[in-house]
């Protein structure tokens, strides 16, 4: 069996491609682990100086693998899923990270996204942020990121209707750096990763730090926040219709529910 995540480490670059292509690069609780170990030997290996993140030319990512997401398997008290760590490790890796964005991104596909610090994608690429649609809240403190990038009522737009849009209006929205051929864009990401590997590695660093620093432990609290809420949300019966609607291949009835 191929490795789901795959992980290389050449020039200066650690890449971590999502290799799941029959299952959408949909992310099980390992994979989340493996994407989580990835980024955090980007923190502590000197010799990691850009980390690349991509999936496959037909699909980036999907969202959440559904069997996961409906059955998380247990943790101890006080341990961290592998989930959580994972968002928490992108949300403060130190070295550049560059993402290369072709097919679907979904959800958490999406919302990584904005803790990369630049993004390129394919004609081929459609985000969505479907997370109401599932009877869930969004995640990655996306409901702080995106209005700052965005504005309120463009993100109120993507988040509560959760339609899909294509790369060029990323582009414009701000989410996205640049729209290149899907065969050229892990090697365009891939490219600039060499580039910012090969600069002064403190300067880089420093700087990506200084345009996060200022609002650092607001992620860290929205990321919380949105975490209760999206737990408590998972277990609601909004998500058990959205999610039996899902399997069902048909629209959810949200009718009978009230706030």
């Amino acid at each position: 069996m191929s490795a789901e995540i795959v992980t290389e480490l050449a020039d200066g670059v650690l890449r971590l491609a999502i290799n799941r292509p029959d299952k959408r690069n949909a992310l099980t609780v390992d994979m989340y682990a493996q994407l989580g170990d990835g980024l955090e030997r980007a923190d502590t290996d000197p010799a990691v100086r850009a980390v690349l993140l991509h999936g496959h030319q037909r699909v980036f990512c999907a969202g959440n693998d559904l069997a996961d997401f409906r059955n998380p398997p247990p943790v101890t008290p006080g341990e961290e899923r592998p989930v959580h760590r994972f968002l928490r490790l992108i949300s403060t890796v130190r070295k550049p990270l560059v993402a290369g964005v072709t097919g679907s991104a979904v959800g958490v596909g999406t919302t990584m996204l904005l803790h990369c610090d630049l993004v390129y994608a394919g004609p081929s690429a459609r985000l969505q942020l479907p997370f109401v649609n599932l009877g869930l809240v969004p995640e990655a403190a996306s409901t702080l990121l995106l209005p700052a990038v965005v504005g309120h009522q463009r993100a109120a737009e993507l988040f509560l209707l959760g339609e899909p849009f294509d790369a060029d209006r990323a582009v414009a929205l701000g989410i996205v750096n640049a729209v290149v051929p899907d065969e050229q864009v892990v090697e365009t990401a891939l490219a600039t990763a060499r580039t910012l590997a090969a600069k002064a590695p403190a300067a880089v660093q420093l700087t990506k730090r200084l345009l996060r620093q200022g609002r650092a432990e607001a992620v860290a609290r929205q990321m919380a926040a949105e975490n209760e809420h999206f737990s408590a949300q998972l277990r609601s019966p909004e998500a058990a219709e959205a999610l039996a609607a899902f399997a069902e291949r048909r629209p959810p009835d949200f009718s009978a529910f009230h706030e």
